[in-house]
């Protein structure tokens, strides 16, 4: 959607807890940062994520479409059924704690993003932060990319520097990595944003 079309992007949001960067994200869209956007639906891959909540507070459509009994792809072809369905531009994931299957990422190629608590390539995969303190790292921060086959290593869209300081724990570390990450991925959607036609 170019800046300036009359047209909003649709945005889909997936999840999987608490979502504080879907709530980030949606907040940005209606208070206009990320302008000429909407939400039009959040997705969960469990029924008690506490974010699920928070987006109908926000009075977002949500969607839980659980794994239990089926193929990565079969449950994923259900989700891309469900963002086709709702004509779906950009699909940001938020806290989704699940590996996309290669018909998901084909059938959104360069339009799906995912942010990730360190600077990539440093640090993929689970337990970035605790990751980073194991390893002696003096900064860390994190990372918008775009998400293709390798895990955590599509081509990266923005990144910021968050300071690791002596004494830090993976609680205080993840704690000041989240403030920049609710900052950063609005900033990132937008750019993108402006780049899809």
């Amino acid at each position: 959607m170019a800046e300036g079309s009359a047209q909003k992007a649709r945005i889909a949001i997936l999840i999987s807890g608490r979502g504080s960067n879907m709530i980030a994200l949606a907040d940005a869209v209606r208070g206009g940062s990320i302008p000429n956007a909407e939400v039009a639906i959040v997705i969960s891959d469990q029924p008690n994520a506490a974010g699920l909540d928070q987006a109908k507070k926000r009075r977002l459509e949500t969607l839980v479409i659980e794994r239990r009994g089926r193929t990565r792809e079969e449950h994923d072809r259900q989700i891309v059924a469900e963002l086709r369905e709702r004509k779906i531009d950009l699909v940001c994931l938020a806290g989704y704690m699940r590996v996309l299957s290669s018909e998901f990422i084909n059938t959104y190629r360069g339009r799906i993003l995912n942010i990730h608590p360190s600077l990539l390539p440093s640090f993929p995969g689970l337990n970035a932060q605790k990751q980073a303190l194991d390893e002696g790292a003096t900064i860390s921060g994190c990372t918008v990319h775009y998400v293709d086959e390798t895990l955590d290593g599509g081509p990266i869209i923005v990144q910021r520097d968050v300071p690791v300081h002596e004494g830090d724990t993976v609680e205080s570390l993840s704690e000041r990595i989240l403030i920049e990450e609710h900052k950063l991925y609005p900033e990132a959607v937008k750019r993108v944003l402006e780049q899809i036609e």
